[in-house]
């Protein structure tokens, strides 16, 4: 670290200038600049890429940014980094563990070339014992942080956003100006930079970005230094692939450090308008680290307008559970989300509610949707080759015969909209989440209720239906993305039934009435025990929702596989319900800076 400046009253003018324009808060103004500044403030560089303080350190400063941007990263339950969010001029870090006086619960890193102002813990706590608005102030901002989503974390969401052409062929430009104008639509002021903007000053990009609620950097392949100096702007960026094209051999070689290290790169694929389904997908995704991706249509103004949604927080994620038979109720669910005209921009799900998810990922009409589940489930009963139970009390081959019908060689990353399901590893204990490879045998693995079906062996583990560790999962779709989360949850009420679970008088009658389709007694049982066994209080899902919904499917079992119509308006009926309590629509109630204090409580 260094002070950088002898004269006080210089660097005080100096940083007041920048801070008054950034709006920070008055009494942290006060304590870093002006003529009552504590002369304990240190300002320093810290340049793109390096960390400012990491995870489990403790904390002995309060930073406050007076240029460029940070990055908060956390790392997931199961090691990877999640990006939190942005911290921008005038904003504090490090205050939440600095006043609990407990270790950094984050990982903060420079995005770009930035200017830090520190202060000592203790001449901190001097000053707040003196100015009792300046707790007052931080306890605020610490209220709205920790309230804010998993996925938002009260940090600003990236807002500089890099478009870098990673293949020849058209220019980004058009693109990128599509995602422009939908972001207009929806509320926001953007500036588009392209190479003429290569040679102005950096003060020139720093009030850009103060003008704007979104700056697009735009850079054509072959653009080599304006390519560079966008890596060096912007909070994240996207490449631009083509299917129809090999990718290059390090497609994100300009990406900085900070970039690399903590998967701050996305991947637009486009391909051909009159694709019926995307390709090549999983060879792009094996040449960059990139953390998600988006199959798009060449000229698409539907699915810039989805980029768009997503860039800002307005983009909606559905999680479907599992539940047997009752799951019909998605049908109905997805039917009354789309008459809303909610967009469905994310997808995940467990099981049944994985398979109906998948469908909605293929871009499948509610008419193909009702005619493929039909045809899968209700004319004939997936669990109809009952097997000698030495491993599960069916073959498995129904299921697995039909998810190849319907979804053929179909692979997860080559799904119109982003999907994930959710299996268990009996192996290691843990819920496992596909995101990528061929779609049935993932959608098998997710299905596998233990003891029902057997389970699917996998790089030497044992997966078993997503139930047993994660029936709604909620939480992932949280990670996924910043937008609104709707969670249907078809396990919650009455599930289990004493008609299911009666000894028949006679097995010889029981065979001869054709009711062995449906599978013996225990089958019910043993579905039931699966999903109960990762129920969660409604307290707990509502946590990772912004809308639940739990509809009341009375008299439908979980083999009722003939039961279709009334699940299907079940979930209908409960879903326009829940619609009707919403005081905005899903698509405005999180925005680029996170979620509305004012829908803090409102969760169905």
């Amino acid at each position: 670290m260094r002070s950088g400046i002898a004269d006080m009253a210089e660097l005080h003018t100096t940083l007041a200038d920048g801070l008054n324009s950034a709006e920070t808060h008055t009494a942290l103004a006060r304590l870093f600049v002006g003529e009552k500044a504590s002369p304990e403030v240190v300002w320093f560089s810290l340049p793109g890429g390096r960390t400012l303080y990491t995870a489990g350190e403790d904390p002995d400063r309060l930073y406050l940014v007076r240029a460029g941007r940070l990055g908060v990263i956390r790392k997931g339950e199961n090691g990877e980094s999640q990006f939190l969010g942005v911290i921008k001029p005038g904003e504090p870090a490090g205050e939440m563990a600095l006043i609990a006086g407990t270790p950094h619960s984050a990982t903060v890193v420079a995005m770009r070339d930035s200017e830090v102002l520190a202060l000592p813990r203790h001449a901190f706590f001097n000053a707040a014992r003196r100015d009792p608005a300046l707790m007052a102030e931080l306890a605020r901002l610490m209220i709205v942080r920790a309230r804010q989503p998993v996925s938002a974390a009260g940090m600003t969401a990236p807002r500089v956003l890099g478009f870098i052409g990673g293949a020849d062929g058209p220019s980004v430009r058009p693109l990128v100006e599509k995602i422009e104008r939908s972001l207009q639509a929806l509320g926001y002021s953007v500036a588009v930079l392209g190479a003429e903007a290569e040679h102005a000053p950096t003060e020139w990009f720093s009030t850009v970005e103060q003008r704007h609620d979104f700056v697009l950097f735009s850079a054509d392949r072959g653009e080599e230094a304006w390519i560079h100096l966008c890596a060096r702007q912007v909070d994240r960026l996207l490449l631009l692939g083509r299917s129809d094209q090999p990718p290059p051999f390090e497609p994100s070689a300009f990406a900085g450090r900070a970039m690399h290290e903590h998967r701050l790169i996305d991947l637009l694929l486009i391909h051909p308008a009159t694709a019926s389904r995307p390709s090549g997908t999983g060879a792009w995704l094996q040449a960059g680290p990139f953390n998600r991706h988006f199959n798009i249509r060449d000229g698409s103004t539907a699915d810039a307008e989805r980029i768009a949604r997503t860039l800002c927080g307005a983009s909606v994620g559905l999680v479907l559970s599992g539940g047997g038979a009752r799951a019909y109720a998605h049908i109905g669910a997805i039917r009354a989300l789309r008459e809303a005209g909610t967009p469905i921009d994310f997808l995940g799900g467990t099981s049944m509610g994985g398979i109906i998810a998948a469908g909605v990922a293929m871009e499948w009409p509610d008419e193909e949707i009702v005619r493929r589940i039909r045809h899968a489930f209700v004319e004939t009963s997936p669990l109809g080759d009952v097997a000698f139970p030495m491993i599960a009390m069916t073959h498995g081959r129904l299921v697995r015969d039909r998810l190849k019908e319907h979804f053929g060689e179909v692979m997860i990353e080559d799904l119109w909209l982003p999907f994930f399901c959710v299996s268990s590893n009996l192996t290691s204990g843990e819920a496992f989440i596909h995101e990528r490879g061929k779609l049935r045998k993932a959608l098998r693995a997710s299905a596998s209720l233990p003891g029902v079906m057997p389970p699917q062996v996998v790089d030497g583990a044992v997966l078993v239906d997503g139930a047993v560790t994660n029936n709604l999962p909620v939480d992932v779709m949280r990670r996924w993305h910043r937008g609104a989360v709707v969670g249907v949850d078809v396990a919650e009420e009455g599930a289990l039934r004493p008609p299911d679970i009666e000894r028949p008088a006679s097995i010889w009658r029981w065979l001869a009435s054709g009711q062995w389709r449906r599978g013996p007694p225990i089958v019910s049982l043993l579905i039931r025990a699966a999903t109960l066994s990762s129920a969660r209080p409604i307290e707990e899902l509502a946590r990772f929702t912004d809308l639940l919904v739990t509809p009341m499917i009375d008299g439908v079992g979980l083999q009722d596989w003939k039961a279709f119509d009334p699940a299907v308006e079940a979930g209908y009926q409960a879903t326009q319900a829940a619609l009707r309590t919403l005081k905005r629509p899903l698509t405005q109630l999180h925005g680029a800076g996170g979620q509305d204090d004012s829908d803090m409580e409102m969760r169905l």
